[in-house]
């Protein structure tokens, strides 16, 4: 007798339910997805204990007709694909149709569905992926999905479910995935009764944010657009002040659909390569919008991971819209004042829309944070003013007023969402690092130095503004920036070696650099292939010979990962090089020096008001406004 055994439907439906199905989590974001593929405008989620016991996922799309719904849970049933050709082009969320089959084999299933030219609606009911029933039922336009007793019928798999709070944690952590994916759908999701997420769904992506990240996210953000080879990047990128230990709030959406991609996540740190302090991660919301034929979504049981025919062109998009945003971008870290015996708020504790009553102490400090790149423009084009100019002008003069704004005191108004402006989207510039133009100087403003604190520190009056500039990072990061510009006026020089240097590498590393070799001649290197070694002659000027290995392995992985180009490694290898150079250049906190010098650094950061941090991400100044200083003394009212 044979070995081999023929498994029945119902445990071949189990298994194939484990690769779609492992936890309420997956269910609802199939079940969104369903109902974004079906047009719904509208779309309610509904849990109880975590999703185990009850999940509910309502929407007002298309629904589904009585004789479909039997279909509709059956394995490889779809609608949105037909024939092989079409995975190619592939533009809905689901394509498979193995979601509604695989939560009916593990669960209670009832299915509510009316299409908006039926008399009535009709109800699917099925029990542990028994044979199903269907009726009339009088329902809305739409489909209503309700899941309960989720794998009751598998106790190996329930078992492994956390706890009911963790399980609605990952519930909501889908839910906010699938709500910024689509701005345009308003999303509610309701746990245990009590509301937790509410978004707008009227398009506007900065207010799907602030919904679901909360009001200090949405704040700190930088909008960028741009578009590479018919690579499409948009949306919002955080600024170099706020940062995060970790990769969880770099958020990716490829036409629509949120994913995970090496590729994204490595263009966006490069990105902000002197930006950031080590170890830290950029937070992020964009939209990548690439043609379906040119990625492969049906790699990952989750969809989660995509495959793209040529990665350069992502990684490109990505890397050059976020450096240009970074460049551009002049907003500095502003002081906050929090009222007394007032906690700070977190981001965490900010997963719902936001009302904000007739609260003076938020209001004013939001009226002097967009009040901070107006006042930047509007100040008078003129050099320092002297000690005597000074004590000529009058009160007003000294001290000019903010203009009127339509928010008045004591009225209730919700707090919008604020990003600073940025230019309108263009063409990505074909740019590397190193070769980016030097920005061009714009009008001094009009400034006077007050004067240092424990010679660190510079306080300097700027029309409506005081600025704390921290000396070291200042003159760090201008003397940065002259080092890089002094780097693009000249060749590449070769350095040759007495003794060549044998670099041990893999076969597909050392042919993934084979295949770049005129490349790899023209910053610099003399290189020999053999099977599993280089032979390296000559290197770049100012490189070390210890660093030469972990350079040409670093370049070699991410040509094979897709995640960066020979000459963009060794430019940013070379930018830290320069910064580390310009660290140990820089004056130093706690040493005294001629008042020149300082008037010096102040000048050049007049001169170029996007230096904003230093090369290792410390803030080179912060902003406090007349307005917010008069408030920490009540002088609002006077």
């Amino acid at each position: 007798m044979g070995k081999i055994n023929v498994l029945s439907t119902a445990v071949a439906n189990l298994i194939a339910a484990g690769e779609v199905v492992d936890r309420p989590a997956s269910v609802v974001k199939e079940l969104m997805e369903n109902a974004i593929d079906a047009g719904a405008t509208r779309i309610t989620v509904e849990i109880q204990h975590g999703g185990v016991s009850l999940l509910r996922v309502s929407d007002n799309g298309c629904g589904i007709s009585p004789e479909d719904l039997p279909l509709a849970i059956r394995r490889h049933a779809t609608s949105k694909i037909k024939e092989a050709k079409d995975l190619d082009a592939i533009f809905t969320l689901g394509f498979r149709g193995e979601a509604l089959a695989a939560i009916a084999a593990v669960s209670d299933l009832r299915i509510f569905s009316k299409t908006p030219d039926a008399a009535f609606g009709s109800l699917l009911e099925v029990h542990g992926g028994e044979d199903p029933t269907v009726t009339e039922q009088g329902c809305p336009d739409g489909t209503t999905v309700l899941v309960e007793n989720l794998f009751a019928n598998v106790p190996a798999r329930r078992k492994f479910l956390k706890k009911d709070q963790t399980e609605a944690m990952a519930v909501t952590a889908n839910v906010e995935k699938v709500a910024l994916s689509h701005p345009e759908v308003a999303v509610r999701l309701i746990v245990d009764g009590a509301p937790k997420l509410e978004t707008a769904g009227d398009g506007d992506l900065l207010s799907t944010v602030y919904a679901v990240m909360g009001r200090e996210f949405s704040q700190k953000l930088i909008k960028i657009e741009g578009e590479s080879e018919g690579v499409r990047v948009h949306g919002f990128i955080g600024r170099t002040d706020y940062y995060k230990g970790n990769r969880n709030w770099e958020n990716f959406f490829l036409n629509g659909r949120y994913v995970k991609s090496k590729t994204a996540m490595a263009a966006l740190e490069q990105g902000y390569t002197s930006y950031l302090p080590p170890e830290r991660f950029p937070a992020c919301v964009l939209f990548l919008e690439i043609a379906p034929e040119r990625v492969d979504v049906n790699v990952h049981p989750a969809k989660l991971e995509v495959k793209f025919s040529n990665e350069k062109p992502v990684f490109d998009a990505i890397y050059y819209a976020v450096r240009t945003a970074l460049e551009t971008d002049t907003t500095r870290p502003t002081f906050s004042f929090g009222a007394a015996g007032t906690p700070k708020a977190r981001v965490s504790d900010a997963r719902v829309p936001i009302e904000e009553g007739p609260r003076q102490g938020l209001a004013s400090r939001q009226l002097s944070y967009d009040q901070i790149g107006k006042m930047q423009r509007q100040v008078p084009i003129k050099d320092r003013m002297t000690a005597e100019e000074y004590r000529a002008l009058g009160e007003d003069e000294r001290h000019p007023k903010l203009p009127p704004t339509s928010v008045k005191q004591g009225s209730d108004f919700r707090l919008p969402p604020v990003a600073p402006p940025v230019p309108a989207p263009v063409e990505l510039p074909k740019k590397e690092i190193l070769q980016a133009a030097p920005a061009e100087k714009g009008p001094l403003p009009e400034y006077r130095i007050v004067g240092e604190v424990f010679h660190s520190y510079v306080i300097v009056e700027v029309g409506d503004k005081l600025l704390l500039i921290d000396q070291h990072a200042a003159h760090e990061r201008i003397l940065f920036e002259d080092l890089k510009a002094n780097l693009q006026k000249v060749d590449v020089i070769s350095q040759m070696l007495m003794l060549p240097l044998e670099v041990l590498l893999t076969r597909g590393e050392v042919e993934a650099l084979k295949g770049y070799a005129d490349e790899l001649e023209k910053i610099g290197f003399a290189i020999e292939y053999g099977n599993h070694t280089l032979t390296v002659s000559a290197i770049p000027q100012g490189i070390e010979n210890s660093a030469v290995a972990d350079m040409l392995s670093t370049m070699a992985e991410r040509i094979l990962t897709g995640t960066g180009s020979v000459k963009l490694t060794r430019d940013i290898l070379f930018e830290k090089a320069l910064y580390q150079a310009a660290c140990k250049a820089a004056i130093k906190a706690g040493r005294e020096y001629a008042e020149g010098h300082i008037e010096w650094i102040v000048k050049k950061l007049m001169e170029l008001p996007d230096i904003t941090f230093c090369p290792h991400g410390r803030p080179v100044a912060m902003e406090l406004s007349h307005k917010m200083i008069d408030g920490q003394f009540d002088r609002m009212g006077f």
